[in-house]
């Protein structure tokens, strides 16, 4: 007796050999199971939102107390500065890090640093670029270490002493610090 080979054909519901595609059944049990699982979801999500606004907040007043002691001055949120990162990337080893500093970069109007901390990494001063007047660009890329999920905070200083402030938040799979 020789063996026969069946095509097989491919369903969402399951895998067949040789037979035809019955059409997939609805019962009671699937029907509850799906709508139960969309009543968790729509209750578990905005909680989370909810979560994720109350963390936002806490790490504000986090921030500014973290950069009060790092300076001794009081930073000022600004879109002047901008700290581009990917939200979640699976790698903390290798995070890149974009910055840029809205600045004509004159004797009278220019950016002295710009500093990128981490507060949950084991050394949380990540790295500080220094810029020269007229000679300069206020912009870096670069790739940077993250220990763990959690908010990167760039501040620059300008010439008139006035600290400028960023966060974003970011989400790392692996710890970069180990």
């Amino acid at each position: 007796m020789r063996w026969k080979q069946r095509p097989f054909l491919l369903s969402v519901d399951r895998l067949y050999c040789g037979e035809k595609n019955p059409a997939p059944q609805h019962t009671r049990r699937a029907l509850l199971l799906t709508s139960a699982a969309g009543l968790a979801t729509a209750a578990l999500v905005p909680q989370a939102i909810a979560g994720e606004e109350h963390l936002a907040s806490e790490h504000a007043d986090d921030t500014v107390e973290l950069i009060e002691r790092l300076t001794g001055k009081t930073p000022v949120a600004s879109d002047r500065l901008r700290i581009i990162m990917p939200r979640t990337f699976p790698n903390g080893y290798t995070v890149p890090l974009d910055i840029e500093v809205e600045s004509p970069m004159t004797q009278s109007d220019h950016v002295r640093y710009v500093r990128v901390v981490a507060p949950r990494n084991p050394l949380i001063e990540v790295v500080t670029f220094h810029f020269v007047p007229e000679r300069s660009l206020p912009r870096v890329s670069t790739r940077i270490r993250l220990a763990e999920p959690q908010f990167v905070v760039a501040f620059a200083e300008l010439n008139d002493g006035t600290l400028l402030t960023a966060k974003t938040w970011v989400e790392v799979a692996t710890n970069g610090c180990a």
